[in-house]
């Protein structure tokens, strides 16, 4: 009502909040499970491998897009997309929008659940390594930019990451539904691409040019200055970005490697296809040949080439 502008820190207060919406998220966890992927499961009669599958991208699916909405509304409305220089200008970046706090805290709050979801989910023994090492990942960066007073570049990462990764599930639901149908794997991969440029460039832009700009370059912990004073070092600072850009060739060589097998069984499939294909034609002339070469019909028997029948006569006894 005064037109004061409340802004947030962070605090152990932010626990009890998180621990309050992890169990908002395992309910809807629930509700999606119920009335939406079960219902599809039973008109699909997907084995016991793909239903897993199915479950896990459906419910990323609804999470990422919902993500990737809210996301993206927080960084229009914020100004950090026509602004830039803002994601590095006046840093630390300690004190934090209402729908900024918010956002990273619903964010934690569902990869934390997603741990107990793996009890609830019955997930197989050889797929709980792979989702561990994908919740502690980005509960990892999640959780860094949070307390690192780097949310308004998580906040552009995490679009970028989530939008990939929508297309990503998106493509394996509609595979599942139909095994021909491989053209949303097609448009991920486009994504997918784009994403890792735009995100490398991004990191390029603020730790190469932004933080090393910061006016205040000493170590302050208590004003949540962390970076600025390491930035400033040009040693550091190029080793940090080689870092990142060997990381993400290592992402990228794991993309093409996988296309590059993906495209090998299309081939494969469709050679084995054509092979068959010609097997079958060729089976069938050979079968034409054969009732050409064992005479012709006329009048519906079968007559010789010399039109004598081919059934051998029977004597009449005497």
């Amino acid at each position: 009502a005064d037109g004061e502008l409340v802004q947030y820190h962070y605090g152990l207060k932010d626990l009890v909040t998180i621990l309050f919406y992890i169990f908002i998220a395992i309910i809807l966890h629930a509700v999606v499970q119920e009335y939406a992927l079960d219902k599809i499961n039973r008109r699909l009669h997907l084995s016991k491998v793909k239903h897993s599958k199915f479950n896990e991208s459906g419910q990323l699916v609804a999470f990422h897009l919902t993500s990737v909405i809210w996301c993206l509304y927080v960084v229009v409305t914020e100004g950090y997309i026509s602004n830039p220089r803002s994601l590095w200008e006046n840093y630390p970046h300690v004190y934090l929008p209402y729908q900024v706090k918010f956002f990273y805290l619903c964010q934690l709050a569902y990869w934390l659940h997603a741990l107990p979801e793996l009890y609830f989910q019955k997930v197989r023994k050889e797929e709980i390594p792979r989702q561990l090492r994908c919740i502690a990942l980005y509960l990892l960066h999640i959780a860094g930019a949070y307390l690192l007073n780097l949310t308004r570049l998580g906040l552009i990462l995490l679009l970028l990451q989530y939008l990939a990764e929508f297309f990503f599930h998106m493509a394996r639901l509609v595979y599942f539904t139909d095994e021909n149908n491989e053209k949303l794997f097609n448009v991920w991969a486009v994504v997918f691409v784009v994403t890792r440029l735009f995100t490398l460039t991004l990191y390029i832009l603020v730790i190469g040019f932004g933080l090393p700009r910061v006016e205040s370059q000493a170590l302050d912990p208590e004003r949540g200055n962390f970076f600025s004073f390491l930035f400033n070092n040009i040693l550091f600072r190029m080793s940090v970005l080689l870092l990142v850009c060997l990381f993400q060739a290592s992402v990228m060589w794991r993309f093409i490697h996988f296309q590059l097998r993906r495209w090998r069984e299309y081939w494969n499939e469709q050679s084995s296809r054509k092979r068959a294909a010609a097997a079958a034609a060729g089976t069938r002339q050979q079968t034409k040949l054969l009732k050409r070469d064992s005479g012709y019909h006329e009048n519906g028997v079968v007559k010789a080439e010399n039109g004598t029948s081919p059934r051998t006569k029977k004597l009449k006894s005497p």
